[in-house]
């Protein structure tokens, strides 16, 4: 490990985005008092997408510097620390029993994750520097872009539990805000609220299994966490209250991530999270925030190896809401939605490689993911500037030739996330089914879902291509004129099309005979986990005739139910309408998610607005306020009767007088 004071730069990779944040935030100040005197006037705010962009630069060039100084160091040391201050001391000083530095750390995990974050994000941010333009809070975005970027990379650099909980609270704030951006319309900032509060539940899980964590280790610092993990499990002095204790840990943080990553039950919140700005959806849905809770189960892959259920558990909800999200976008009218369910699937199948151990593959999954997930979402977002807002493909048709740059990129992440053969996605995807083939058991069961999962996939994705760009034109062409977007928007798609498809190299399978990159670099994170689960579960890799089967079904799979979807639909959406005529159920069923947002309704909704009801009116209105309100009444009654006594007429109060000493004297005699 590096002089920790040597790498104090890597506090700039967080910081100029924060940086760029609190610039921008004072430019829409500047434009809203320039606005005060001049409504018209346009104000600084123009400068803010120079000053994010800017920002966004520079902080992937010290990612850039960070991934080639641990090039240069070898495999075993390849990591940069950087302490700025000593946060929570308890105990003695010189011995605490508890302590928790301000700490950046940077390695092979989470120099990949960096890059994704500032070099995806940056492309981003152009993209919004188009596509955002002239709206009212143009500053105000990139405010906000800038700071769910600098809380991102807070959580993928801090070294403890701690660290990362500020960035998994910064982005659950920042995407709040993101989310609901166009609140005057309403429905986004209940959409908004919804994504706050049901992120609130993961985290929740997430701070007991800390707890749990700092109880069972004394530390919150992970890198001292899978210390203890590798010598407790390699000198086997694991005892049963401990393995318990471990797997409490870990299903109270897999939790937290269900939550974060959109994962059953915890999933409901990210399809209506499509209310934000297209950018948004690109940024914190494709590529950054929902893989969070990837990034963790990796870091702390020891700790979930440990125990056989919970990674049988984590696999089983990750296939399950593949299913969901995959068979629910099969449905979708509006595109962004088809893509917000397609997240919600494709993140399914990072969680079911986590539970084979597969954990190279998952990352590798997140990286194509984000590549071609963020190219579908601003193509997406391109259409629907080119289409003045409009969003429901069943009104679109033809649109390749008014749009030919984005049709040809959008083809580009199409092809990726169905999983071509020889697009990022068909290599990603078709590693994680290898990893779940070869674990056999009840994986032979998720492989088998997996696949009819992948066969959706295709199917949904080539739906939308032919309702989006082929067949006749169904837009009314009196109000909406298609156009294609400014290079501002169509530079990054081109950028993002490139990485869709050449991004597989960083993972070629055994049977190309070539070195698997992204397993090889990230080999130091991933081999304590490894060799715990190698311990429970020993099993040989798949040969290669194997190998070469799978990827020929993975291939036949994706290329025959891209077909079927494309051509069922390059003559419209009479397909559609016919399930919808033929079987409403079946439609309702899928296009309701499965129903599952509606039982949260009926379930929990529901009952909660009525016990908030009860205590409004029964508990505060009837017994609080009657117990105040009928105090002062009784206190008025009572003291108007007194007033009456004071009449001022001698004979009334000799008569009082009288009957007071008359009672006495009873009282007297009485005792």
């Amino acid at each position: 490990m590096q002089d920790p004071l040597s790498q104090a730069w890597l506090w700039w990779i967080p910081l100029l985005p924060l940086i760029g944040s609190a610039l921008c935030g004072a430019l829409h100040l500047a434009t809203l008092r320039a606005r005060k005197s001049d409504p018209n006037a346009k104000g600084p705010s123009a400068l803010a997408p120079v000053v994010a962009c800017a920002a966004m630069a520079g902080a992937l060039a010290f990612a850039l510097r960070g991934f080639m100084d641990l090039r240069a160091l070898a495999p075993s040391a390849r990591t940069l620390l950087s302490t700025a201050w000593e946060w929570i001391t308890i105990g003695d000083p010189a011995r605490p029993w508890f302590d928790v530095d301000v700490a950046l750390v940077l390695d092979p995990l989470s120099s990949t994750l960096t890059l994704v974050i500032t070099g995806v994000g940056l492309l981003i941010h152009i993209y919004a520097a188009g596509y955002m333009k002239g709206d009212a809070g143009y500053a105000k975005f990139f405010a906000y872009l800038n700071l769910f970027v600098f809380a991102m990379l807070i959580l993928v650099l801090s070294s403890s539990l701690l660290g990362v909980f500020v960035g998994w609270e910064g982005v659950g704030l920042c995407s709040y805000l993101l989310i609901g951006f166009w609140y005057e319309k309403g429905w986004p900032a209940e959409a908004a609220q919804k994504a706050f509060v049901t992120n609130r539940v993961g985290d929740a899980c997430f701070l007991i299994g800390s707890f749990l964590l700092l109880r069972l280790f004394g530390t919150l610092d992970m890198a001292d966490i899978v210390l203890r993990m590798k010598a407790d499990f390699r000198l086997e002095t694991i005892d049963a209250t401990t393995q318990l204790n471990l797997t409490l840990a870990a299903l109270f943080l897999f939790g937290g991530c269900c939550g974060k990553s959109a994962q059953l039950p915890l999933f409901t919140w990210l399809p209506d999270a499509m209310a934000g700005p297209t950018p948004v959806s690109a940024l914190i849905h494709a590529a950054t925030m929902v893989t969070s809770g990837i990034y963790l189960i990796v870091r702390l892959n020891p700790l979930f190896a440990s125990s056989p259920a919970v990674m049988t558990l984590i696999s089983a909800v990750g296939v399950t809401t593949a299913l969901i999200g995959g068979s629910t976008a099969l449905v979708q009218r509006d595109i962004k939605k088809v893509l917000a369910y397609s997240t919600v699937s494709q993140l399914g199948y990072m969680f079911l490689g986590l539970g084979t151990g597969a954990f190279a593959a998952a990352v590798f999954h997140l990286v194509t993911h984000a590549f071609f997930k963020a190219l579908l979402f601003l193509g997406a977002g391109s259409v629907i500037h080119g289409m003045h807002e409009e969003q429901d493909m069943h009104k679109m048709g033809g649109l390749r030739k008014h749009m030919p740059q984005t049709f040809a990129t959008f083809l580009a992440g199409a092809a990726a996330l169905s999983g071509l053969p020889l697009m990022s996605g068909f290599f990603s995807k078709d590693e994680i089914l290898a990893h779940t083939f070869n674990s056999g058991g009840v994986y032979y069961a998720f492989w088998i879902v997996g696949v009819l999962t992948a066969a959706m996939t295709a199917y949904y994705t080539w739906r939308m291509v032919a309702l989006t760009f082929f067949g006749p034109e169904r837009f009314d062409h009196h109000h909406v004129h298609p156009h294609e977007s400014p290079a501002l928007m169509t530079v990054p798609l081109m950028v993002l099309a490139l990485l869709s498809v050449l991004g597989g190299v960083l993972g070629l399978p055994p049977v190309f005979h070539v070195a698997h990159v992204l397993d090889g670099w990230l080999a130091p994170v991933v081999e304590p986990g490894k060799a715990i689960l190698a311990m429970h579960h020993p099993h040989e890799h798949l040969s290669h005739a194997v190998e070469w089967l799978l990827l020929g079904l993975g291939a036949a799979v994706a290329l025959a139910f891209a077909h079927t979807g494309f051509y069922a639909y390059t003559r419209g959406p009479e397909r559609d309408l016919a399930i919808d005529r033929g079987a409403p159920g079946v439609a309702g069923f899928l296009g309701e998610a499965w129903t599952i947002d509606g039982a949260y309704s009926r379930l929990v909704v529901m009952p909660l607005r009525l016990c908030a009801f009860t205590v409004r009116f029964v508990v505060d209105q009837l017994v609080i306020d009657g117990l105040v309100n009928g105090s002062a009444t009784l206190a008025k009654g009572v003291a108007a009767r007194v007033r009456g006594m004071a009449s001022g007429q001698l004979e009334s109060y000799a008569l009082w007088m009288g009957a007071g000493a008359a009672l006495i004297s009873l009282w007297w005699m009485w005792s």
